[in-house]
């Protein structure tokens, strides 16, 4: 059963956001503000709402009150697709730091541009992170939050492959305050998986923390991953407690 109501949830979670993409062609050029509030109000709102109908799959967001008021940098474990599409529902016009290798598909990756997500290249060097920065600094001038994924890749629930850097450059420079964001929906939409698994995936904000200087880095680092790791483990074990079905998706 599970797998026609996955089938069901992916036909029309990504038929929504492949609809998305087409209109983005006729309002992202004229209006970028119009295009962003398509996408964060309707095309994912209707997107999850098929998730949510055929998969059995809701989502949480807690810890609401540690979102910034103004532009931050929102530091998001990375398990899943997920939470590359849903960020928007508890934090609006946010625009992600993304690999510069998904603006070339075709659609989606003009989808990407017109809404203003920042891509990089990961091999740039100090040319791409210079680029970075003034992406990001043109984003906080319109008033847009920044996620980026330390772990640059996705991970499976339980394990890291280490938590990088880079993106401290732009938090230093423009004075952002870090939001550091736990997840689980690596147990409900497993990385190259197919199947979407019924129960909640919770996406938590904890405490923001401020921007390091100088010498601290390696300290503030280990702090984010410090919190960010135990939060999702403790997320983990609440989920798999709830909805033991999800638990062969730990690593």
């Amino acid at each position: 059963m599970i797998y026609v109501r996955s089938l069901f949830a992916n036909i029309f979670f990504f038929g929504s956001i492949g609809i998305g993409c087409v209109l983005t062609l006729f309002v992202g050029p004229f209006s970028r503000r119009l295009n962003i509030k398509m996408w964060d109000r309707g095309v994912m709102r209707v997107a999850f709402f098929w998730v949510r109908l055929f998969a059995g799959l809701k989502m949480e967001f807690r810890g609401l009150e540690n979102i910034s008021k103004t532009p931050a940098l929102y530091a998001c474990k990375h398990e899943s697709a997920m939470e590359t599409y849903a960020f928007t529902h508890a934090v609006e016009t946010t625009a992600y730091v993304m690999k510069k290798e998904l603006t070339y598909i075709p659609f989606f990756g003009w989808g990407q541009y017109f809404y203003g997500m920042i891509p990089i290249d990961r091999k740039g060097g100090a040319k791409a992170m210079k680029l970075m920065l003034k992406e990001c600094a043109d984003r906080v001038a319109k008033n847009r939050p920044i996620v980026v994924f330390p772990e640059g890749t996705r991970c499976k629930p339980g394990t890291t492959k280490g938590y990088k850097s880079g993106f401290l450059f732009v938090a230093e420079n423009l004075g952002l305050k870090v939001v550091p964001v736990a997840i689980n929906t690596g147990l409900f939409w497993a990385k190259n998986s197919f199947l979407r698994y019924p129960g909640t995936a919770v996406f938590e904000f904890l405490e923001p923390m401020e921007a390091p200087k100088g010498l601290n880095k390696n300290a503030f680092m280990s702090e984010l991953e410090k919190r960010i790791e135990e939060k999702c483990k403790e997320l983990n074990e609440e989920a798999v407690h709830k909805y033991p079905w999800v638990k062969h998706n730990l690593g």
